[in-house]
């Protein structure tokens, strides 16, 4: 047992130097921190991340959120024992009292509810990922295959009606730190490629560092892909391709446009079909917007057997539009973002359902990211199989990369690499 002795919160920066909230939780085992992420491409049916608005850091301030953990949340929580993760992250769920967490910000609630699992984990002398595997009652040994975003479009980029992320998948490595070294090769291979052919320098990358290509189109961005794989000595059948388009962002008026071209519901399933019979695409996510649900049951209808269709704009990591869409049909794989929804115990309750209805998880980071790696312990404390964590560049990206290398080191013999047939 070790009970929150003291909570703090302050205003700190994210990778893309906008601010967010950061938390400093003690207890008789000491200090535990936790920051919050941010995302860039967000759906409409996330928990609220609270912002001050005025002109101050250009209205992205989070000093409401700040003073809502240590004026309103923090004497709530004092001498609560951190071992009891639900009942933390209910209290705070009803302090807030909105559905939506409108109130205090999932922005406030989640650093607390992240560094008090981080505390209970070193009260029972366990690593995080040991801790989430006991909370979740998983036996965790499963280090995930990494989708890697190394071309970058879309509001990554500031790009309009362009697709997002171009992902790599070291699907034919035999350890995470193989398929890590495999995807480093890749990701400089393409970037000597771009370097030749248009002259682009290492620095010009994305929100989640992969490079911001001259290839206006994706089978193209696709091809040159395809080059840095063979360059790095390896195969598409080793390393395979996500895509993430973000279809909300290019969607409106009931059409797509992409590239300049409109396309209706129907045709823009139609193009993702004709896209994944011409290249190695293994998972699409987002590839619908998020209010289009007869495009995604078409699209799963269309490429299900073959594809892993992942909802994120779509379910938000909200158990509620999870079981819509296990009604529905509607995909068959759920992204998981912690401040999409705002707890550590939501989180775990989104991930459940969706194993339960047979499904796979994709735990993702946000596109303003942090230093901090606690969803590296979290992909492999589900045994969740994938990650989705950004190019292999940044430190912020590379936080999560590095836990994964100690956490396969950890687990020793023990440690398995996601066996998903893909």
């Amino acid at each position: 047992m070790a009970k929150i002795k003291s909570v703090r919160a302050r205003e700190v920066l994210d990778s893309r130097g906008n601010p967010t909230v950061e938390v400093d939780l003690v207890t008789e085992d000491g200090l535990f921190r936790s920051m919050v992420p941010s995302g860039a491409s967000t759906g409409s049916y996330e928990a609220l991340e609270l912002r001050d608005g005025g002109a101050r850091y250009l209205g992205k301030g989070t000093q409401r959120a700040v003073d809502n953990v240590n004026k309103i949340i923090a004497p709530k929580i004092i001498g609560f024992d951190v071992s009891d993760q639900r009942g933390l992250d209910d209290l705070m769920i009803k302090l807030d009292g909105t559905e939506n967490k409108d109130r205090l910000g999932a922005n406030a609630i989640l650093p607390v509810s992240m560094a008090a699992c981080c505390a209970a984990a070193k009260s029972e002398g366990l690593w995080v990922y040991e801790y989430i595997g006991k909370i979740s009652g998983i036996k965790p040994d499963t280090l995930p295959v990494p989708q890697l975003n190394v071309i970058n479009g879309g509001k990554h980029v500031g790009m309009e009606n362009d697709p997002q992320e171009h992902m790599i998948m070291p699907v034919g490595a035999k350890s995470f730190r193989e398929a890590l070294q495999m995807s480093v090769e890749v990701y400089h291979q393409l970037e000597k490629m771009l370097e030749k052919d248009f002259g682009v320098r290492e620095t010009l990358v994305g929100d989640e560092g992969g490079f911001v290509s001259p290839i206006k189109t994706i089978g193209g961005r696709l091809e040159a892909m395809t080059k840095a794989i063979e360059n790095a000595g390896y195969t598409t059948k080793q390393i395979k391709f996500a895509l993430d388009p973000a279809a909300s962002e290019f969607f409106k008026d009931r059409i797509y446009t992409v590239n300049g071209k409109g396309r209706n519901s129907g045709e823009m399933v139609d193009f993702w079909t004709d896209l994944a019979s011409e290249y190695p695409i293994v998972s699409i996510e987002d590839g619908m917007a998020e209010d289009d649900w007869d495009g995604w049951v078409d699209l799963m209808k269309k490429m299900g057997s073959r594809v892993q269709i992942v909802g994120d704009d779509l379910l938000v990591t909200n158990t509620k539009r999870i079981k819509q869409a296990i009604e529905r049909k509607a995909v068959n794989s759920v992204l998981i973002k912690v401040n999409q929804i705002g707890t550590v115990s939501e989180t775990l309750d989104a991930i459940r359902m969706t194993y339960k209805a047979g499904w796979t998880t994709v735990v993702s980071h946000r596109s303003g990211e942090t230093e901090g790696h606690f969803i590296a312990d979290l992909v492999v404390g589900v045994n969740s199989g994938q990650s989705k964590f950004g190019a292999p560049a940044r430190s912020d990206r590379n936080a999560k990369y590095n836990q994964l290398l100690r956490i396969e080191e950890n687990l020793g013999s023990k440690a398995k690499y996601s066996s998903k047939k893909w």
